[in-house]
């Protein structure tokens, strides 16, 4: 007999890179740098979304 796995959902990834974008943007404008702010948000949206895929595999 054989088993049958349950499926898997994986799990999102996307929702860390808006909010980086979003956040880092704000958190930029505010100290005068957005441009700045939104590469770094979007660097560490990134970094978290590889992470979470990572440990999802």
């Amino acid at each position: 007999m054989a088993m049958n796995r349950p499926p898997h959902t994986p799990k999102a990834g996307g929702m860390p890179i808006a909010l980086g974008v979003m956040g880092g943007a704000i958190v930029g404008a505010v100290f005068g740098e957005a441009t700045m702010g939104l590469l770094i948000g979007l660097a560490l949206g990134i970094a978290i979304a590889v992470v979470i895929w990572r440990t999802d595999r």
